[in-house]
């Protein structure tokens, strides 16, 4: 019988990503009753994943989660190693030798594609990008913007694409106390774009964002918001929709889509326009965009179920910034199956898979899991789920060859590595706050990995 989970062997788990997912997961086998230590990996010296990167500097209500996480961290049995790439600093065969199960947390880091006639035009983006560079995550700190254009376009209406279209037409008065990157706030101030059109390929009822996020745009201090005549008009099938009882969504979303409906016409400087049954189909443009051509669609099949198809009537926008939000999908890590059509590493129950055959001691979590879904509170059950999967595999699980974090220190060490704790992190995070006390902000983050590492060699 194996004793892996004893106190003589406690079990010996590496986590590869430190957003939400990768938290739970770590909390959930700390709260087991085998003896446990994890180990938790990010490439960046900053944990939290999206929430720290992702998560809109205006909604800082979502980001006070990491209040849990710190809390999780503090418990005996965790380490923190970031500043550490896997696949790059340590291979996956190597950090084998060290843990006697690894769980993949790390997310969906790249956009998909609209795969149309000019989307890599100057002046086309993702919003992934944006949204890193805003932030002041540092894979995207040096990206620049045109933000000379009056006309932006989102494609997309999921939260993403909300964030986007919402950050472009705030004020800077309504930025400037948020923990908006400097240098994108900078960069706003000067903004000229004045028309922002989010653009849908199915209805208003089968729209993915939520009635606060619409609702918010309804309170921008200088931008009206806009439907086109009819726009609420609805076919039988999503009348069906909206008409179930249990469709609160939907209802809630309507709601707000008729009371911009119902205002006057605009009077502010800036206008959000929101288009439904709209598909993109060409960006246009000699060096940068000019461009957007958008097919209309009409809905077809049963109420839930129902697909957005062309109808060939096309219509040309022009605008000088497209931001393309339509999806995300993970990123293949060397060593490790990955399934190419869905983005995402195969499994069975949170079990990596290769082929048809269970990976033993590899597990995974969030997003590269189960594909881009849900709110940062979805991934708490999909991470237990799967803690309980590995938890199961106990007396499965091949004990691993080294048994100490020391090794893995020197080893690290010896390739040039500079590796941070959670300790350090504190010090890193207390900087910036300090940082941002000066400025009236939450803080003022470093958007540089030197940086980072500066503030921990200071004496």
């Amino acid at each position: 019988m194996s004793e892996l989970g004893t106190a003589r062997m406690p079990l010996r788990v590496a986590i590869v990503g430190s957003g939400p997912s990768g938290f739970y997961a770590a909390e959930a086998l700390i709260k087991a009753e085998p003896q446990i230590h994890v180990d938790m990996f990010d490439r960046l010296p900053t944990p939290f994943g999206l929430v720290r990167g992702g998560v809109a500097p205006d909604h800082p209500k979502i980001k006070s989660v990491t209040r849990v996480y710190d809390k999780i961290a503090g418990t005996p049995g965790f380490a923190f190693w970031g500043n550490v790439t896997v696949g790059r600093d340590v291979a996956i065969e190597e950090l084998a030798r060290f843990y006697d199960a690894i769980i993949f947390a790390s997310g969906a880091e790249t956009d998909n594609r609209l795969n149309i006639p000019g989307e890599d035009l100057k002046g086309s983006h993702t919003a992934t990008e944006f949204v890193g560079w805003y932030n002041g995550h540092p894979d995207y700190r040096d990206r620049e913007f045109d933000l000379s254009a009056e006309v932006a376009v989102v494609v997309g209406q999921g939260n993403v694409a909300m964030d986007v279209s919402r950050i472009l037409a705030k004020t800077i008065d309504e930025l400037k106390e948020t923990d908006i990157a400097d240098h994108a706030l900078d960069a706003l101030a000067e903004s000229k774009v004045r028309e922002i059109h989010l653009i849908g390929r199915r209805g208003p009822v089968q729209a993915k964002f939520t009635q606060p996020e619409i609702k918010e745009i309804g309170e921008l201090s200088d931008c009206d918001p806009v439907l086109e005549p009819g726009a609420l008009e609805l076919d039988p099938s999503s009348q069906a929709e909206l008409d179930d009882p249990d469709n609160k969504h939907s209802q809630k979303n309507i709601a707000v889509l008729q009371s911009f409906a119902d205002r006057g016409a605009p009077v502010k400087n800036r206008r959000y326009h929101i288009h439904f049954l709209k598909s993109p189909r060409e960006i246009r443009g000699e060096s940068h965009v000019e461009s957007l051509v958008l097919e209309r669609n009409r809905l077809e099949g049963e109420p839930f179920r129902m697909k957005a198809v062309g109808t060939g009537e096309m219509e040309e926008l022009a605008c000088g910034l497209v931001f393309r939000s339509v999806g995300y999908r993970g990123v293949a890590l060397q060593g490790v199956p990955f399934d190419e059509k869905r983005g995402v590493i195969p499994n069975i129950d949170g079990r990596v898979v290769a082929g048809s055959e269970v990976v033993p001691g590899w597990y995974v979590v969030g997003w590269i899991k189960r594909g881009p879904s849900g709110v940062i509170g979805t991934n708490k059950p999909d991470s237990q789920a799967t803690a309980a999967a590995l938890l199961d595999d106990i007396p499965k699980l091949k004990p691993c060859a080294h048994r100490d974090g020391v090794e893995l220190m020197d080893l690290l060490r010896s390739r040039g590595v500079r590796f941070v704790s959670f300790a350090d992190w504190q010090r890193i995070d207390d900087a910036e706050i300090e940082r941002g006390k000066l400025k009236g902000k939450p803080r003022e983050k470093f958007t540089r990995i030197q940086e980072m590492l500066d503030i921990l060699d200071l004496k």
